[in-house]
């Protein structure tokens, strides 16, 4: 079984993308054959300072390495080092219908919250349906709002593959319902399009600053909240805390007593030690550079080995060859 997952150097990684991608990304490189890639080519659609991305294809590499990942079990690389990729999305541009790109909610969601639209963001999941194809994925580790662009990526492979003959491997999506979306500080899905994200490896202050000032109802700690279940510090504890801890908080807050202060303070603690191991691997990481940028180049050639063989395979059914 392959497994391909990629997340964006857009900017510092939070807890959605952790908790939405990269920790069931790093449990399922025990399960196969994983190919994790650092979406550059992606991050043209919104982020458009040339250093800044450079340095966040950095940052995104040493977090996701601190966070676990083991090269030994993953091909790791960056997308803009497999250029095959780009050659298979225009393959694929030609089969894709443009109603089915119309009803992306991904593309109208960010229109709807006053996103200058390009024609990246509009042909996005033909990229990302190229990103998955080129490696003969078989699994897609995605976040809910992500389902209909592995959705999409079936509907354009099938396209092809009437069209052509038999060609792509049709991957199904894995989602993970009970963080498959992460509250933002704000109540929204975390996103840093929003600014309403908890970084990963943040700075101590900032991140305590952000967490106490989540905004809670008016009512007192004495007064019973049966709807604790929704409180959105009661959410977040439930994804860093023991389930037990995590429990004890919303049962606390339900009966009445539990005053917000103390719930956000006791959320920022299980915060701050959930991500302490790895907070020590990620400064040991960022003094050998070498080291990260070597596994990197080492999963690029083993990325590109697959990809040839399988933009060869489309090339030739297309009468490319």
């Amino acid at each position: 079984m392959r497994i391909l997952s990629g997340i964006q150097p857009s900017g510092a990684l939070h807890l959605g993308n952790y908790f939405g991608m990269m920790k069931p990304a790093i449990e399922l490189q025990e399960k196969g054959e994983a190919f994790y890639f650092i979406a550059n080519y992606h991050s043209m659609t919104s982020l458009f300072d040339a250093g800044e991305r450079r340095q966040n294809t950095l940052e995104v590499a040493l977090d996701f390495l601190a966070c676990g990942l083991d090269p030994k079990k993953t091909v790791f690389f960056k997308q803009s080092d497999v250029p095959e990729v780009t050659e298979l999305t225009w393959l694929l541009t030609t089969v894709t219908p443009m109603g089915l790109l119309e009803r992306a909610h991904s593309y109208k969601d960010k229109i709807s919250k006053g996103i200058s639209p390009n024609h990246g963001l509009f042909a996005y999941p033909v990229l990302m349906a190229a990103d998955i194809l080129i490696y003969d994925s078989n699994l897609v580790p995605v976040g809910r709002d992500q389902k209909q662009h592995v959705e999409m990526t079936r509907d354009i492979a099938m396209k092809f593959n009437e069209t052509y003959g038999q060609t792509f491997v049709i991957p199904e999506p894995q989602i993970r319902e009970e963080v498959a979306v992460v509250p933002g500080v704000d109540g929204q899905k975390m996103s840093k399009s929003y600014g309403n994200t908890i970084e990963i490896f943040g700075d101590e202050r900032a991140a305590r600053k952000k967490i106490m000032g989540i905004v809670m109802d008016s009512r007192t700690p004495q007064e019973p909240k049966p709807d604790a279940d929704k409180n959105l510090a009661i959410q977040l504890l439930k994804l860093v805390a023991p389930a037990k801890v995590a429990k004890d908080f919303e049962d606390r807050l339900c009966a009445g007593g539990l005053g917000y202060g103390d719930l956000k303070k006791a959320l920022f603690e299980h915060y701050w030690n959930y991500f302490a191991a790895a907070r020590t691997k990620r400064v040991e990481l960022a003094a050998n550079l070498d080291y990260v940028k070597q596994v990197l180049r080492d999963g690029t050639a083993k990325a590109r080995a697959v990809a040839q063989q399988v933009l060869k395979r489309a090339k030739a059914a297309s009468g490319l060859d």
